[in-house]
């Protein structure tokens, strides 16, 4: 086994963001409730941290050197410092487990990080690399799990014409460990966002990067990145992405929104507008946004792709107000026709579950 540290290289800023609602439909939540301040504060501060490595195979254990050489490499993306010294204090303990067959550490069997794409999984058998880490001595309940195409090692490596399927499998997993994501995710889970901003800034910053990072912000709910995901805005490739993580930020980004709501050239930056009202309005009980939804309702000049995410933002926010607008659109869509239209088939949907959501409402308020 491996160990050594890594040494943040500038002070952060005094926002963390903890123990805040968090939506299940949200892919990655960044904050757990069940921090202490005193962990919070830990989190925020975060300038060390030790990180061990462990390698395993059918064999047993092997050199985990290279996959700390890797996990160095990867973490000073986020511009983290490593020193290679365990004897160097440390706040937060990083543990990266690779092995040929998985052994279930996992935390719970559905809910929170269980339903993530890349949590542990208690039916993956194969090769993965389990990351996990401790604050303070306590075991934190958030994993990431990174695995292999394949979840047989051998049948794999006889397939390569591979001599020892464990190291077949170390060299799949590093290859994994090269291109996952899981610096961003930690520097999302402990909160530091300028981190993020500043990759995010980056022109070296690959463009699919750059909508992992925009999600983050987004998950996080940091206002710090409001202006940042503001100026993605102008970039085409980047704006429907922004428009949704800027859904969940807050107040501030009621007024944008729906300008572009409203006047947006793109019928998908249209449609994302929408959803971030929905979602600002669902998350925070904010009524405001729906006289503006409403009146895009009820424009006839309005696109069924940027209705139906109109209809979807307003069944999220519960407004006797909603209730006879949509029952008028349902009575026009009852009288088209064509099963095979499925742009028209998602905006029945949509309008159909509104307007439960709403006469729901309206019946036990």
């Amino acid at each position: 086994m491996e160990k050594f540290s890594i040494r943040r290289s500038s002070a952060l800023p005094g926002m963390l963001l903890l123990g805040l609602f968090c939506l299940a439909a949200f892919p990655a939540s960044a904050y757990r409730e069940y921090f202490t301040p005193e962990q919070r504060a830990r989190l925020e501060h975060i300038q060390t941290v030790l990180v061990k490595t462990m390698a395993l195979t059918e064999k047993g254990s092997v050199d985990a050197g290279a996959i700390a050489d890797i996990t160095v490499r990867r973490l000073t993306e986020v511009d983290y410092t490593v020193v290679r010294d365990q004897a160097t204090p440390h706040d937060v303990i990083l543990r990266v487990k690779c092995e040929q067959r998985k052994t279930w550490e996992g935390t719970t069997a559905s809910g929170g990080d269980a339903d993530l794409p890349d949590a542990p999984s208690r039916l993956w058998k194969g090769p993965a690399c389990q990351l996990t880490y401790a604050l303070g001595g306590m075991k934190v309940k958030w994993q990431k799990e990174v695995r292999t195409e394949f979840d047989d090692a051998v049948a794999a490596a006889r397939a390569a014409q591979a001599l020892d399927p464990g190291a077949y499998a170390l060299a799949k997993l590093k290859e994994a460990l090269e291109t996952d994501e899981f610096p961003l995710l930690l520097a999302a889970e402990w909160g530091h966002a300028e981190r993020l901003l500043k990759l995010l800034d980056s022109s070296e910053t690959s463009q699919a990067r750059k909508l992992k990072i925009i999600s983050l912000l987004g998950e996080m709910q940091a206002d710090e990145a409001l202006p940042t995901l503001k100026a993605a805005l102008k970039n085409r490739d980047l704006a429907k992405q922004a428009l949704v993580a800027m859904g969940n930020l807050g107040k501030e980004g009621i007024p944008l929104l729906v300008d572009l709501m409203q006047s947006a050239p793109q019928l998908e930056l249209q449609a994302a507008a929408a959803k971030g009202l929905g979602q600002i309005g669902g998350t925070l009980g904010d009524a405001s946004v729906v006289p503006p939804l409403l009146g895009k309702l009820q424009d006839p000049k309005t696109e069924w792709t940027v209705l139906t995410e109109v209809a979807w933002a307003l069944g999220k926010i519960p407004d006797k107000r909603s209730i006879q607008p949509l029952y008028d659109l349902d009575k026009k869509l009852q009288a088209l026709r064509d099963p095979d239209n499925m742009v028209l088939k998602k905006l029945k949907e949509a309008v159909f579950w509104s307007i439960k959501q709403c006469d729901t409402w309206d019946q036990f308020s």
